[in-house]
């Protein structure tokens, strides 16, 4: 009866040890930090996800020299004419509504996105190191007239360090990112792939995927591991428990 016990109580550690790789698998969903940053004053509204869009800027050849695709959301401060106070709205920009334009050099690439019929003017800027075959975004603005704003809006900065990849090669990031821009303007990025040089026709290079998607694989790398090490604790224990078991059995 002693030996049965025996075999019981690893049969308790077992599920204990379950148990705790549930709780551990948890903890991994919950307390990792969220990807969106979060904002002192709450959004004038919420519009939803946005809708991904497709932007090619065309070289003087009629070839693609720059390609993006992604959903862009626009977070604006700006003084309110009703509320007579700075309010933020959240504005996901309408690709069925926005047109793309640019240009490309050797080193430096431009998208342009209008929208609204011209009220909205978004530029992305990119440099190529031509030493290191580097790229990255090197600057943005945005020009914009929204209702409710008391004035034209204007914001930009041309010293950027964002989407950076390598020559012939596109930057991806499936994940939401925030681009900080300027105190008052920023922009939320979804799904995005973009490679403003060395384009083969009008495919993406091989893409390089950016850390949080990188992250985003690796924490159920880490709970699967955990897991079926715990499993491994578990069988191991009740092999033990069971070959004790048998030998006290034997000597009865």
């Amino acid at each position: 009866m002693a030996q049965l016990g025996s075999s019981k109580s690893w049969w308790s550690l077992g599920i204990l040890l379950l148990l705790a790789a549930a709780v551990l698998h948890q903890s991994f969903a919950t307390d990792a930090p969220p990807i969106a940053p979060q904002t002192t004053a709450p959004p004038h509204k919420d519009p939803g996800r946005p809708e991904r869009g497709n932007y090619t800027v065309l070289s003087s050849n009629g070839t693609a020299c720059l390609m993006a695709r992604m959903g862009l959301q626009l977070n604006i401060s700006f003084s309110s004419a009703s509320q007579n106070k700075t309010v933020l709205d959240v504005v996901n920009l309408q690709p069925n509504v926005t047109k793309s334009s640019g240009s490309c050099d050797a080193d430096s690439a431009t998208l342009l996105l209008t929208a609204d019929g011209d009220k909205t003017n978004l530029t992305f800027i990119f440099s190529l190191n031509v030493t290191s075959s580097k790229y990255h975004l090197s600057g943005v603005s945005l020009s914009a007239v929204l209702p409710d704003m008391s004035g034209p809006f204007t914001a930009g900065n041309r010293s950027l360090d964002y989407l950076r990849g390598t020559l012939g090669r596109s930057y991806m990031c499936r994940e939401e990112q925030t681009l900080d821009v300027a105190q008052d303007f920023s922009i939320n990025t979804f799904q995005l792939q973009v490679q403003p040089f060395g384009l083969t026709g009008d495919q993406f290079g091989a893409a390089e995927e950016c850390q949080l998607d990188e992250d985003d694989m690796l924490i159920p790398i880490i709970v699967g591991a955990a897991l079926a090490g715990l499993v491994l604790i578990v069988l191991v224990a009740y092999l033990i428990g069971r070959k004790r078991s048998h030998a006290g059995y034997q000597t009865i």
